[in-house]
C-alpha cells in the first residue's frame, strides 16, 4: 500500500522545512522534519500511541501503566493514560525537564526520580531497576517498555519513516535520526528495507553513549544517548555520528537565530551530524533530519544562559562556513547570517 496521509499512525503529518544553505562555498540542501508538531509534543507521542494500542488490553484501572523515561514518553503516556482515566507512573531522572515534570503531574500521574547515577554515565540502569521494583511491589503493574517492544519501532516504520519519503518526493538522500532506545532508527531500517527508499541511514549519538556499541560515559544532554546497547539494534548501526554536547547545542543556538526554528538537544545534535556529512562529501547534497522534539523543553537548559555557563559550554567549532539561504516553511529567516 502507497503510503498517504492518514493511512500510518493514523497522525496529521508532522511538517518538512527545506532549508537552502551553502557549506564552505557548495550549495546544500537540508531538510527538517520537525516532529515537536506531533500530539504531545514530540516524536515520541507516535511510540507512546503504539505502546498503548499494544497495552490497553492489558491495563488494570486500579494500577495501571508504569515506564522509564527521560521526559517526553513519560508526558505522551501521562496524556493517553489521563484520557482512559488509568493511572500512569512516570520513573525520571535528574535530567528531566522540570516544565515536563509539571506538565506530566498536572496530567495526575505519578513521577517516581531515581536521583543515583548508573555508573555508566547516566541514570537508565538505575530507573530499570525502579520500574523492576514498582512490577514486584504492584501486580497488575503494566510496564509498556518503550525499550524491547517491538510497538516502538513498528510505530516509526508504517509511521514516521514512510511519511518523510512520501513528504520529500522519494527523493535519494542521507536521513539521520538520533537514537536513545534505538526504536526510531530500527523503524526507519526496517522501512527501507522493505521499500528500497534511496536513503543512506546514518545514527546519530552522544559522546559516551552505549546505545549503538560505543564505550559508555559521562552524558549531560537528555534525550539521547543511553547507558547500555539498545536491544533493537543489538548489532549496532553503520555509519553512526557522534556529537559532544556544546556541538549539539551551538548548532541549536545558531538554527534558532538564522530560520526561527527552535529545536531540541538531540535535533541539535543530528543537524551538527549533518553539517559534518556535508562536509566530508562535497557529493552528499541533500539530507534529511528527524528532529525529535522542539526548544519548549529546553529552555531551562539549552536555551539557558545560567545552564550554559554552569556547564562551561562554549561555542563549538561546527558552523564555521555555513550559510542559511533560504528556508521554505520557516519562521522568518535571518538572511545570510553567518555564525
Amino acid at each position: 500500500m502507497t503510503w498517504a496521509p492518514g493511512t500510518g499512525d493514523g497522525l496529521a503529518p508532522t511538517p518538512v522545512v527545506r532549508l537552502g544553505m551553502e557549506v564552505a562555498g557548495t550549495p546544500r540542501q537540508l531538510w527538517l522534519k520537525l516532529e515537536g508538531y506531533n500530539p504531545y509534543g514530540s516524536v515520541k507521542g507516535r511510540t507512546a500511541l503504539a505502546l498503548w494500542r499494544d497495552a490497553a488490553d492489558r491495563v488494570e484501572r486500579g494500577t495501571g501503566l508504569v515506564e522509564s523515561t527521560s521526559g517526553n514518553l513519560g508526558l505522551a503516556l501521562a496524556a493517553l493514560a489521563a484520557a482512559h482515566r488509568v493511572p500512569f507512573t512516570a520513573v525520571v531522572d535528574p535530567r528531566t525537564s522540570a516544565a515536563l515534570l509539571y506538565d506530566i503531574r498536572a496530567l495526575g500521574a505519578r513521577v517516581v526520580t531515581v536521583h543515583t547515577p548508573d555508573g555508566a554515565g547516566g541514570y537508565l540502569l538505575n530507573r530499570l531497576a525502579r520500574v523492576r521494583a514498582l512490577l514486584r511491589e504492584q501486580p497488575g503493574l503494566v510496564w509498556t517498555d518503550q525499550y524491547s517492544n517491538p510497538a516502538n519501532p513498528a510505530a516509526h516504520a508504517t509511521g514516521t519513516a514512510p511519511e518523510l519519503h512520501w513528504q520529500t518526493r522519494g527523493e535519494p538522500m542521507s536521513v539521520l535520526v538520533a537514537v536513545s532506545t534505538g526504536g526510531t532508527l530500527a523503524g526507519f531500517r526496517r522501512y527501507a528495507a522493505e521499500s528500497g527508499a534511496a536513503w543512506e541511514l546514518v545514527g546519530v549519538d552522544a559522546a559516551g553513549s552505549a546505545a549503538l556499541g560505543g564505550p559508555a560515559g559521562p552524558r549531560l544532554l537528555s534525550g539521547i544517548g543511553s547507558s547500555r546497547p539498545s536491544a533493537f539494534l543489538p548489532d549496532g548501526h553503520r555509519p553512526t555520528v557522534y556529537v559532544d554536547p556544546a556541538e549539539a547545542v551551538t548548532v541549536c543556538l545558531w538554527l534558532r537565530a538564522t530560520t526561527g526554528i527552535g529545536v531540541g538537544a538531540s535535533s541539535g545534535a543530528v543537524v551538527a551530524a549533518a553539517l559534518r556529512l556535508f562536509r566530508a562529501d562535497a557529493r552528499r547534497v541533500t539530507v534529511a533530519c528527524l528532529c525529535p522534539d522542539g526548544a519548549d523543553r529546553y529552555r531551562d537548559t539549552v536555551y539557558s544562559p545560567l545552564w550554559r555557563r554552569a556547564h562551561g559550554m562554549a561555542r563549538s567549532g561546527a558552523l564555521p562556513g555555513v550559510r542559511v539561504l533560504a528556508a521554505d516553511g520557516a519562521g522568518p529567516l535571518t538572511e545570510g547570517v553567518r555564525w
